[in-house]
């Protein structure tokens, strides 16, 4: 066969996707396997969402559309932004795309190039580098640290940037540590990108309605003015509506990122489906009374979930402030025997063994960028969670 694109060869394939796929080859021997791995709410989309998609069709939106959206979902996009950010973008300043990950996608095309370097945060969603890497620049790692929130910190950043910087990725509420970026803490950042003004700022917003215990979200587009020339607020459907495959996401930006993206969309996907932005127009402007409780259940499943881990000898868990995500350190678990004599090496063995062992799928951290700890999603039922987590706790007790 002739051969593949060489740019393949410096990505990898999602490891939330294997674990995923993993977990189902189990379900399909007959084998009982409690999911941890994918991000995804576990709620249905909410009726008012999907009645309107139906209407969509039965009236006709099944037709191409402008590239970057109708001007209806412009303009609800429009209204949410500054509902919750106090801030109203123009209507040049929004591309709807296929998703918030096809976003990203089209910002990678039209910001970075080989010579670029990007800085992201670690741990980090495992989309971001891999992105970067596929149109040729080159992803610059910055670690953060469990006492700091897995956040980054003011210092760590201005000694990352350097001449080669054309971007940092941000993710608050972040995918997969939960933890969010205070007010304080963004305006310590922002103080920093003030003094270079050569550098994107990319800000993945896609979990900020989904907070819990009072923590206050706020974003740079509210309280960095001085940015808003190069910052970049990506958001979406998918999580805060448990809209996941329905595929809508959209970017904030400056007019001029925001052509040149629609023109990268333009030929790749064109639009996103026509009666998807009917629905995401429903969602944005419809009741949020589903959404709250969505809200307050997450946060009853976090607290069950964090409190079962830290029950467990060798795992020790923070409270993330958002997202659906539980980030333990399983360093505990790392050098110990199995049951068999195995022993369990790094995060990806223990990950492994859970799954073979406990029944229980969790993403290892090395996927983040993070050996030593493992994911977990609660965007599963109280009831799994226990389950799972028990396992967990049982088969720990089986190591030496």
């Amino acid at each position: 066969m002739p051969s593949l694109a060489s740019r393949l060869s410096v990505i990898k394939p999602s490891a939330t996707i294997a674990i995923s796929d993993r977990a189902a080859a189990l379900r399909a021997q007959g084998i009982d396997v409690i999911s941890f791995g994918v991000g995804e709410p576990d709620f249905p989309t909410p009726a008012h969402i999907r009645e309107a998609a139906k209407t969509a069709i039965d009236k006709g939106a099944t037709k191409y559309t402008r590239v970057r959206g109708i001007a209806p979902l412009i303009t609800a996009i429009q209204d949410d932004c500054e509902k919750r950010r106090g801030v109203r973008p123009g209507a040049d300043d929004i591309v709807c795309s296929v998703g918030a990950k096809h976003t990203l996608y089209n910002l990678a095309v039209a910001l970075f190039e080989p010579g670029d370097e990007v800085i992201i945060p670690a741990p980090y969603w495992v989309s971001y580098p891999e992105q970067v890497l596929l149109v040729g620049a080159t992803p610059k790692i910055v670690e953060t640290r469990e006492e700091d929130g897995f956040l980054l910190r003011p210092d760590a950043l201005e000694k990352a940037i350097g001449p080669k910087t054309k971007g940092l990725i941000l993710c608050s509420p972040s995918n997969p540590t939960g933890g969010a970026y205070s007010e304080d803490k963004l305006r310590a950042i922002a103080a920093v990108l003030a003094k270079h003004p050569n550098v994107w700022v990319i800000v993945d917003e896609i979990y900020a309605q989904l907070v819990y215990g009072g923590f206050q979200q706020r974003s740079l587009l509210s309280i960095a003015p001085e940015l808003r020339d190069r910052l970049v607020i990506v958001d979406g459907a998918s999580k805060t509506y448990a809209m996941t495959g329905w595929r809508m996401g959209w970017m904030i930006a400056p007019k001029a990122l925001c052509d040149a993206c629609e023109m990268v969309q333009s030929q790749s996907t064109t639009n996103p489906t026509s009666f998807v932005q009917h629905a995401t127009i429903a969602a944005l402007q419809g009741d949020k009374a589903e959404l709250d409780a969505m809200v307050r259940e997450f946060e009853a499943r976090r607290d069950l979930m964090v409190s079962g881990l830290n029950g467990i000898a060798g795992i020790s868990c923070r409270v993330p402030e958002g997202a659906f995500y539980a980030f333990p350190s399983v360093k505990g678990l790392i050098g110990r025997k199995t049951a068999d004599g195995a022993v369990l090496a790094d995060d990806v063995a223990v990950a492994s063994w859970m799954l073979e062992e406990a029944k229980s799928a969790v993403v290892p951290g090395s996927a983040f960028g993070a050996p030593g700890y493992v994911r977990l999603s609660y965007a599963t039922s109280r009831e799994l969670i226990s389950a799972g987590v028990g396992r967990i706790a049982a088969a720990v007790k089986t190591l030496r």
